[in-house]
Formats: structure tokens, C-alpha cells, sequence
């Protein structure tokens, strides 16, 4: 029996202008557009930089932003969903 894990592992983190580029264990790099996740977007170089990578790749988080993303979540194009959750709670209200 053949199963398939799906357990992308993040190894380092960089960042452009408009972009976090993760480069993954297996030496894929992943490009992301900041715009997706909105406490990136409007946080400074140094903000940026203060990330941990946790759960041996699984995850990356920043502290100072409360801002934590699964790698999982990048891979399959999720970005930020608080906004979406906060209309949802709008609309129940």
C-alpha cells in the first residue's frame, strides 16, 4: 500500500519588496506575495527579519506581529484568513 505524506518543511525565509520567498528543505523556493497576509505587508525590514520557523518547518511565526502561517497553507494558496472571518462575523451580526 502506497501512501502519500504531504509534509512541506521550510529551511530559510528572505524578502523582497513585495514578496516572502521561503526556500523549502527539499530546495523548492516559494514565492508569496506580502499583499496576502496584511501584518507582513505593513511591517518594516526588521520586523520582517525577526521570524521563527517552528514545528521542525511546519510553520513560521512572528512574535512582535502575531502573525503565524503554515507552510502547508502557502503551498496550497491560502493566505490570510482573519479578514475573511471578520466579515463572516459582520455578517452574522
Amino acid at each position: 500500500m502506497n501512501t502519500l505524506t504531504f509534509k512541506p518543511l521550510a529551511e530559510k525565509l528572505s524578502f523582497d519588496a513585495d514578496n516572502l520567498w521561503v526556500e523549502m528543505r527539499d530546495g523548492r523556493h516559494l514565492g508569496v506575495p506580502l499583499a496576502y497576509f496584511p501584518r507582513l505587508l505593513g511591517a518594516g525590514r526588521g520586523q520582517l527579519e525577526n521570524y521563527v520557523i517552528s514545528g521542525g518547518g511546519t510553520g513560521l511565526h512572528w512574535d512582535e506581529l502575531d502573525e503565524d502561517i503554515s507552510v502547508k497553507s502557502l503551498l496550497l494558496g491560502i493566505g490570510d484568513r482573519t479578514l475573511y472571518a471578520d466579515r463572516l462575523r459582520k455578517k452574522a451580526s
